[in-house]
């Protein structure tokens, strides 16, 4: 299916997602995120997907949410929004596959937002991180206050979101918010090739063990673990298991389904 606002490309068990508003870096209001709520879902129907990638076109990853659209909001009209954009990020954060960021360029607001949803962030060096919120007298509202301190800590948190300061790629690496920082022209490359080395590993495992951390780091100790022991108990005898071993007693590599 074509969309208007964002380009999909499915080839060797991964999804390229491309926010293509490039003439507004790419900004969030209700047409993107209805477009992006729509890819999640396919993206959890679809078994022939194992991996997905995240970018933006031109400049920016996705600079924002549309304060063109924002600013008109308010009541049920900014709880709607709000909710809308919420409850996309957060099907996407548990969908049971890897999700790649490749932060190309900015990501403010509702874009530093999204790339949170990842469980890998590669970034440009020319990416530029932040939530400017506070400098627009509001606050984040796609879970910006919620997932940046279970990132890099209350602290440095409380700093980015307060402040609202915009911060480079190698500052986002170094509070643990990004994993890689590489120079442009080398992004994709090397989202791709993370890619490729997750498509190595069983699917059913990482759906397994990106379950137990998200639901792990939601709960206590004592409860985390077991949960953790109730999906253990669930790969046991999985096809993927089944292979795994029987790879390792051939001493070859497994072919995972």
């Amino acid at each position: 299916m074509a969309y208007q606002f964002i380009n999909v490309e499915k080839k060797d068990c991964k999804a390229t997602i491309t926010f293509n508003r490039p003439e507004a870096l790419n900004a969030l209001n209700s047409a993107v995120l209805t477009e992006l709520g729509e890819i999640v879902d396919d993206l959890y129907k679809d078994d022939d997907v194992k991996v997905v990638i995240l970018t933006g076109a031109g400049k920016a990853f996705v600079a924002g949410a549309d304060l063109k659209e924002m600013e008109s909001l308010r009541g049920a009209t900014a709880r709607a929004f709000t909710v809308k954009g919420r409850d996309i990020f957060r099907r996407l954060e548990l969908l049971p596959k890897p999700v790649i960021g490749a932060i190309n360029g900015f990501a403010l607001g509702g874009g530093s937002e999204l790339a949170l949803c990842c469980d890998f962030l590669i970034a440009s060096e020319k990416a530029i991180f932040g939530l400017p919120e506070t400098g627009l007298g509001v606050i984040p509202g796609f879970s910006g206050t919620q997932r940046l301190p279970r990132r890099i800590g209350v602290a440095k948190a409380k700093e980015w979101i307060f402040l609202g300061q915009n911060h480079t790629a190698q500052e986002a690496f170094e509070v643990g918010l990004v994993n890689k920082v590489v120079p442009p022209e080398k992004l994709m490359d090397e989202a791709h090739a993370l890619a490729d080395a997750l498509l190595q590993k069983s699917s059913s495992a990482i759906a397994l063990a990106k379950t137990a951390i998200h639901r792990g780091m939601e709960t206590d100790l004592d409860s985390a673990l077991e949960i953790e022991t109730g999906l253990v108990v669930a790969g046991f005898g999985s096809p993927d298991m089944l292979e795994g071993f029987q790879a390792f007693s051939e001493k070859r590599k497994p072919k995972f389904s």
